[in-house]
């Protein structure tokens, strides 16, 4: 059955717009749960309970709140603990009526973006007076709450506390923090402490049940990065394990892969301050990806700041997703959705089952090199898939994402093609409907991406270009009308590669089918809800980082 995807426009303040998407995938039971929390998503008042009676020991209620945080007009400039506290307390105040609708909606986990309560650009002594004290939960027992004396410069601490007990929900916040150290620590900093961009977890009794501080800092000279790595998870009794990282530790192996490696973790808490960038890595688009690649639920909270390019959160599983993006609208936004405690994946080659439609056939010759062959009224035709591409378009290069791919247009309403880039060959094998008035191209890379962090990736992308110029290709653009039916695959050398998906207007896809198949990992779609703008394989080689 094909997944559709929903698209939500609604006025406010005849003014302001706002996108909220849910996705599904086929099934009787998914359908249900998208007609349960479709109402709750929107923040329409529902009749009864999102969780249906004879599912609740299937599902838990989570939210994620994208929010427009309250800056600091200069974040260079140096205040006092109380004006930070001034500033502080107007995005918590924020935060603690989102806590209570939550509550109202019967969410049992909230998530809080990265940056949202002190803000970002300070250096190191600027940010000094947003800093909370932070002692170890592995410890220290405490509950801020109901023990607000017992540590100094604790406030930030003490309200998110109160709020995860006032909301009867586990809570999860970022926020700054500080551990003093010794000069006899060789890496104690000149100013006697350590500085940390934190991650807390609250219980619904207000207990501090962890901690983690962010590991792969993002061009942020306020923080430190801790001399070890934290490797966090924490238990609950609603969902079982989750686990905990921020921003762009995404990219990274550690703690994102490793945490991972505990198959007991299904769901993972994420707070981003997220800069979108197209065609491969925008917010929501990533996020998806990591849900699908490690077939877990993802809690995206992003904070809001259109005019910087962030925005993006959302609430994904590998098979649906209520996911938020606006660059217009200036306001916050609350997602609630029921999620599955045991996520399901998508199929994979090691469990497709059915009928095998003639696309994937042909597919599947190509990989084994036989020809391929077509059965009509009167005869055989057979075709060598060596020699399909032997009128091949030419290849160009262009810039994507600061890294020069090499790239060939695709053309026509069906084809196959292969481009390579080093060691990594893509390949594309294609049918359009209907041709676009637009310009479409299979990109390879594989390479070391040293601009905005160096980290190596093997990357095989089908992209709507900018324009219809070849060096148009690799721009940024959100818009498109292309239809395709197609498979998408390459020779990748890792396994940890992340299917990238989206279309016209931010919308989120899903891929019918994922996975290895003769040495290659390959990605098929055959009906797209609107125009592709991007499909891409996005593979990462975290031990040639």
């Amino acid at each position: 059955m094909a997944r559709k995807e929903t698209q939500v426009i609604i006025k406010m303040n005849h003014l302001a717009r706002f996108m909220v998407c849910a996705m599904s995938g086929a099934g009787s039971q998914l359908a249900l749960f998208l007609c349960g929390c479709y109402v709750v998503a929107l923040g329409v008042p529902a009749a009864g309970p999102c969780v249906a009676e004879h599912q609740e020991a299937e599902y838990y209620v989570a939210a994620v709140y994208e929010h427009q945080s309250v800056l600091s007009p200069d974040p260079l400039a140096l205040t006092s603990r109380k004006q930070a506290l001034e500033l502080m307390n107007q995005n918590l105040d924020v935060y603690e009526q989102q806590v209570m609708t939550a509550a109202q909606k019967g969410v049992q986990i909230i998530v809080f973006p990265e940056d949202g309560i002190h803000g970002f650009n300070f250096t190191r002594t600027s940010i000094y007076p947003f800093l909370d004290f932070m002692p170890s939960p592995q410890l220290v027992r405490w509950n801020p709450c109901l023990e607000p004396h017992r540590f100094n410069d604790t406030e930030v601490l003490q309200r998110l506390s109160c709020m995860a007990i006032k909301g009867d929900m586990f809570l999860v916040a970022n926020l700054a923090t500080k551990q003093p150290c010794h000069s006899s620590d060789p890496a104690c900093p000149n100013d006697g402490r350590y500085q940390f961009n934190t991650n807390v977890v609250f219980s619904n009794n207000g207990t501090l049940v962890d901690r983690y501080r962010k590991h792969n800092l993002y061009f942020e000279a306020a923080f430190d990065t801790p001399l070890q790595v934290d490797h966090i998870t924490f238990d609950t009794p609603f969902a079982g394990k989750f686990g905990v990282f921020t921003c762009f530790d995404i990219l990274f192996f550690d703690p994102a892969i490793r945490i991972l490696r505990d198959s007991e973790v299904k769901h993972i808490v994420y707070p981003t301050a997220w800069m979108n960038q197209l065609p491969l890595l925008a917010a929501i688009e990533i996020q998806k990806a990591f849900a699908i690649a490690f077939g877990i639920n993802v809690l995206a909270a992003n904070i809001h700041h259109p005019f910087l390019g962030m925005t993006g959160s959302g609430i994904h599983t590998p098979l649906k997703s209520f996911w938020y993006h606006d660059m217009e609208n200036p306001r916050g936004h609350l997602i609630i959705s029921q999620v599955a405690k045991n996520p399901q994946g998508l199929i994979g080659t090691e469990n497709a089952t059915g009928k095998m439609d003639l696309s994937h056939s042909k597919f599947l010759k190509i990989l084994s090199g036989e020809p391929y062959c077509e059965k009509d009224a009167q005869e055989v035709h057979c075709d060598e898939a060596t020699t399909w591409n032997m009128n091949a378009p030419p290849t160009f290069h262009s810039e994507m994402m600061y890294d020069n791919f090499t790239l060939v247009p695709v053309w026509g309403k069906e084809g196959y093609l292969q481009v390579c880039s080093n060691g990594l060959c893509c390949y594309l094998l294609y049918k359009r409907p209907t041709l676009s008035k637009e310009l479409y191209a299979l990109g390879a890379f594989d390479g070391l991406h040293t601009v905005h962090g160096t980290y190596y990736i093997q990357v095989c992308a089908l992209v709507k270009c900018g324009g219809l110029g070849f060096d148009t290709c690799g721009q940024e653009i959100t818009e498109a009308t292309g239809i395709f039916e197609f498979h998408l695959w390459g020779n990748f050398s890792t396994s940890y590669i992340f299917p990238l998906f989206l279309t016209s207007g931010m919308t989120l896809e899903i891929p019918d089918q994922h996975g290895w198949e003769n040495d290659h990992y390959f990605l098929r779609k055959s009906e797209l809800s609107s125009g592709l703008v991007t499909a891409a394989l996005y593979g990462r080689l975290y031990e040639r980082d």
